[in-house]
């Protein structure tokens, strides 16, 4: 499975499910912490890429209200519309 794949299942599983389960409106991402918690290394555009792509949208159902932070950064934040 290609690595973009990978992290958007991750962060659906981990982030996105979680986030319903608790009726959530909204749900804040931080690039550092997939990319901590998957263990990755020199892969943060890897994560902005995939968590800042349609087909994740898609994928999880949910719509990006905002991009904080520095592009392609550990401390960019993707927060989404659950």
């Amino acid at each position: 499975m290609p690595l973009a794949d990978q992290i958007r299942k991750f962060v659906l599983d981990n982030y996105i499910c979680p986030a319903r389960k608790r009726k959530a409106r909204y749900v804040d991402i931080r690039v550092g912490d997939v990319h901590a918690s998957m263990r990755l290394h020199n892969r943060l555009p890897a994560v902005c890429a995939a968590l800042g792509s349609n087909k994740f949208e898609d994928i999880c159902a949910v719509q990006r209200v905002t991009i904080q932070g520095p592009l392609n950064g550990a401390n960019t934040d993707f927060i989404y519309r659950i």
